[in-house]
C-alpha cells in the first residue's frame, strides 16, 4: 500500500493515454501520449497535479496566502494563483525577468495570473539565485503564509507524480514502454522515478532537460527522491547516477528560448496529430526526442510514452517566431 499524503481534488484525472499513429510512423517506433495537458482548463499542466498535495498541506496549516516563484510566463505560477483563488486563498508570485523596472506586456500566463488576482514582484535574474530568501521575507510579513518551491519541486509535491505513474501502469497494462519527460525543476521527475520503483514498473524514465544540465537534473531530482524515501519511510534501492536519466543536449538557446528547429518539430505535430505542445517544456524536449529518434528509431526501445506537461499558454508571447516556421 503506498502511504499516500492527503490530496484536494484540484486536477481532471485519470487523464488519457493516447497513440500518435502518423508521428510513429513517420519516426519508426511506437509512441504513445499522456495527456497531462487536460488536467484542467486554465490549471492545465503537470503543476496542478503537484499543487493538489501541496495545497492540501496549506489548507490544512490554515493558509490564507500562497508564495511561488518561477519565470515570467511560468506555468507554475499560473496554476498556484488559480489554485489559490479557487481555494479563496491570495496568491503573491516574484517572477524572473531581465529588468525588473521594465516587465513583459499583460499576456498569456501573465494575465491569468492577473485575472486570478495574484500579486506581482518583478526581480532580477541575480535576485532569482536568492530566490528562498525572498520568498522566506515575504513569508514572515504575513500572518499565515505558505511557500511553495519553484515548480512545486519538493517531496511533498512530487507525490502528484508517482499516483500519475498507478495512473499510467493501469493504462499500460504490463507492457514495456519509455517514459520521456521535460525536466524543468526536478519535481515531476522525481515523482515519476520515484512511482516507478514504488510500483516496481518495466518502464524507463527519461528526462530531457529544458535547462541547467544533466550534473544539475541528477542532483536536484536525485535529492527530492532520498527524501521522499526518509521523510515517508519508503523501500526501495535508489542511486542516483544508476536511476536518474537525463538525455542532455536539448536546451539549445536556453531557457524559455526557443531555435527554428524545435519550432518545426512543434508545428509538424499540431499538423500531424492535432497535439498542441509548448515551446518552453514539451517543444524541446519532443525536438530532442524526435531528434535521438531520426538518428535511430530503437534508442529509447520498442514503445514511447511521452509525457505531455501542457504549457500551451506559452505560445502566445512566442507568436511571432512561431509564425516565422510556418
Amino acid at each position: 500500500m503506498i502511504p499516500y499524503p492527503p490530496r484536494l481534488p484540484l486536477a481532471r484525472v485519470p487523464t488519457p493515454l493516447e497513440p500518435l499513429r502518423r508521428a510513429s510512423a513517420a519516426l519508426g517506433v511506437e509512441i504513445l501520449i499522456k495527456r497531462d495537458d487536460l488536467t484542467g482548463s486554465v490549471e492545465s499542466g503537470n503543476k496542478i497535479r503537484k499543487l493538489e498535495v501541496l495545497c492540501a498541506d496549506a489548507v490544512a496549516r490554515g493558509a490564507d496566502t500562497l508564495i511561488t516563484c518561477g519565470g515570467a510566463q511560468s506555468n507554475h505560477a499560473r496554476a498556484t494563483a488559480l489554485a489559490a483563488a479557487r481555494l479563496g486563498m491570495k496568491a503573491r508570485l516574484f517572477l524572473r525577468v531581465p529588468d525588473p523596472a521594465a516587465p513583459p506586456p499583460v499576456e498569456a500566463n501573465i494575465l491569468l495570473d492577473r485575472l486570478a488576482g495574484a500579486e506581482i514582484t518583478w526581480i532580477s535574474r541575480e535576485q532569482y539565485r536568492d530566490r528562498a530568501a525572498i520568498m522566506a521575507a515575504a513569508a514572515a510579513e504575513l500572518r499565515r503564509p505558505y511557500v511553495i518551491p519553484e515548480g512545486g519541486s519538493n517531496a511533498l509535491g512530487a507525490w502528484g507524480y508517482v499516483r500519475a505513474v498507478e495512473e499510467l501502469a493501469s493504462d499500460l497494462a504490463g507492457r514495456p514502454a519509455t517514459l520521456v519527460y521535460a525536466a524543468g525543476s526536478g519535481g515531476t521527475g522525481a515523482g515519476l522515478v520515484a512511482g516507478v520503483k514504488l510500483l516496481g514498473l518495466d518502464l524507463r524514465v527519461v528526462g530531457v532537460n529544458v535547462c541547467d544540465d544533466r550534473a544539475y537534473f541528477v542532483a536536484a531530482i536525485g535529492a527530492i527522491v532520498e527524501e521522499l524515501r526518509r521523510t515517508w519511510g519508503l523501500d526501495f534501492a535508489f542511486e542516483r547516477e544508476r536511476d536518474v536519466e537525463i538525455l542532455d543536449g536539448y536546451v539549445g538557446r536556453g531557457y524559455a528560448e526557443s531555435r527554428p528547429e524545435e519550432l518545426r518539430d512543434l508545428a509538424e505535430l499540431a499538423r500531424t496529430e492535432g497535439i498542441v505542445l509548448d515551446p518552453v517544456y514539451t517543444g524541446k524536449a519532443w525536438h530532442g526526442m524526435a531528434t535521438e529518434l531520426r538518428k535511430d528509431p530503437r534508442v529509447f526501445g520498442e514503445r514511447i510514452v511521452f509525457l505531455h506537461t501542457g504549457g500551451v499558454f506559452g505560445l502566445f508571447p512566442k507568436a511571432a517566431e512561431i509564425a516565422a516556421v510556418l
